[in-house]
């Protein structure tokens, strides 16, 4: 379980590619121990090899298929952070690491000293936002600022576009989208199978 606040920028250092998946290595300041879970760009994988400023990620063709995770390529910088403690603040939402649906970035614009983006939304997604409501894009905690039928807004405050590789995100791109945990159980107990 994650909170959505990024914890630090890693950089790819290396993408192994075969029919099986992808081997990622990620250069970071924290402190990992293998087996531990990370969160690259909002998608929960496993520490498999710790050393050397360091971790190695094995990304399952799953993974691949529902997450922007295949578009990685050695230099890129990815969102990193480690699980909650029971003990750690709430600052975010719950965040599990389970991409739910790739966006697609439709416009960024400049407002204030915050940036507006816009993001395309799948639509079996778009039942699960609600303006106000949070939202994981590339595991950064957001609030919705506005919604349309198939699209949803969020507004970037400088923190956020310093720490964060949503600092870079331009139109056309894609990026990880994880829904509010909460809405999908409401709609599982609410609606009869």
């Amino acid at each position: 379980m994650f909170t959505g606040l990024v914890q630090d920028l890693g950089t790819v250092t290396a993408v192994d590619a075969s029919q099986a998946g992808v081997r990622l290595a990620v250069s970071t300041s924290l402190e990992l121990a293998e087996g531990d879970s990370v969160s690259v760009n909002g998608v929960c994988l496993t520490a498999t090899q710790v050393g050397d400023g360091g971790f190695r990620a094995d990304v399952m063709q799953e993974t691949l298929r529902r997450s922007s995770l295949a578009r990685l390529a050695e230099g890129s910088e990815v969102n990193l952070e480690l699980p909650m403690r029971a003990a750690d603040r709430l600052g975010g939402h719950f965040v599990q690491g389970h991409v739910d649906g790739i966006g697609e970035v439709r416009d960024v614009r400049d407002e204030g000293f915050s940036r507006v983006v816009t993001i395309g939304v799948p639509g079996e997604l778009m039942r699960y936002v609600v303006e106000k409501g949070s939202i994981a894009v590339d595991g950064v905690s957001l609030t919705i600022s506005a919604l349309g039928d198939d699209w949803l807004q969020v507004s970037l405050i400088p923190e956020t576009l310093e720490r964060t590789i949503l600092g870079a995100v331009t139109t056309g791109q894609t990026v990880n989208l994880e829904v509010d945990v909460l809405a999908k159980y409401v709609e599982r107990l609410a609606v009869p199978r």
